[in-house]
């Protein structure tokens, strides 16, 4: 039997959980300034864009959650928004409903409505329509896993919108820190794999009654099967760029080893 000898304790009995406290208080405080540093390069972007519109609001569009709640303080793709809002130019947020869990209605709602960011819940399939009238200035998502090429898996309907992004001429970029960056990987359609959930998450629905009392109800055919696929992967081609806490770089091998040279060889 293989057998997994512990390393050498660094601490005394009596000190480990003080240091156990001291380590996650590093973490979290390098986590809050690489979401800050993404927000501080991303910021740029939207600032650039504001000034060429000057007096209206830039529209940007999101798509799943990608802020404080799932990121200390800051978040990776909403971070820029915040310090655009914070910094006092006109923002609005179209937010992806992002079913069938609906981050985008329940969590980046919550969050962009407590900090005083004005936005907009939207169905899904209405992003398409938002870009073709010119309703949408900038996309902006995180993502999950990154490959060394650029490619990100995000939440499921990422990948739809990129596509209708280019067709629209929209820039559309992915704000991530260098720890969602799998270096082994090059192609992300075929190298990660892609979580299938619950069937039920699709065929029910759980919210508020007017009473306030949660419940779950079907909204599907009774019977019928259904296919509940959690992420999607957006080739780098869609990309107009990365946003990280290094800075900005195009979404490729060589973009991404710019800013991170100690990654060559």
């Amino acid at each position: 039997m293989f057998m997994c000898r512990p390393s050498p304790l660094e601490h005394a009995a009596g000190d480990r959980v003080e240091a156990a406290f001291a380590r996650a208080a590093a973490l979290c405080d390098a986590d809050v300034e690489t979401c800050r540093m993404i927000g501080v390069h991303g910021l740029s972007i939207i600032r650039g864009i504001a000034e060429a519109k000057p007096g209206r609001p830039v529209n940007i569009l999101t798509h799943c959650n990608a802020g404080w709640l799932g990121c200390v303080d800051w978040g990776t793709a909403l971070a820029p928004i915040y310090m655009a809002h914070d910094a006092g130019i006109p923002v609005h947020v179209w937010v992806d409903e992002t079913r069938p869990r609906n981050q985008g209605a329940a969590l980046t709602a919550f969050e962009l409505g407590g900090h005083g960011v004005p936005h907009t819940i939207i169905a899904d399939n209405a992003g398409g329509h938002l870009m073709q009238h010119g309703q949408v200035d900038i996309c902006i998502t995180g993502t999950d896993r990154t490959t060394a090429t650029g490619d990100v898996a995000n939440k499921i309907g990422t990948y739809l919108k990129a596509l209708a992004a280019d067709a629209s001429d929209i820039p559309f970029y992915v704000a991530l820190p260098h720890t969602t960056i799998d270096w082994s990987l090059t192609d992300g359609v075929a190298q990660i794999p892609i979580e299938e959930r619950d069937a039920r998450e699709i065929t029910h629905v759980t919210g508020r009654a007017e009473n306030g009392e949660i419940v779950t109800v079907e909204i599907s055919a009774p019977g019928s099967p259904a296919a509940n696929y959690g992420f999607d992967v957006t080739p780098a081609r869609y990309i107009t760029g990365l946003v990280t806490e290094r800075g900005l770089c195009a979404a490729s091998r060589e973009g991404l080893l710019g800013l991170y040279p100690e990654k060559r060889g």
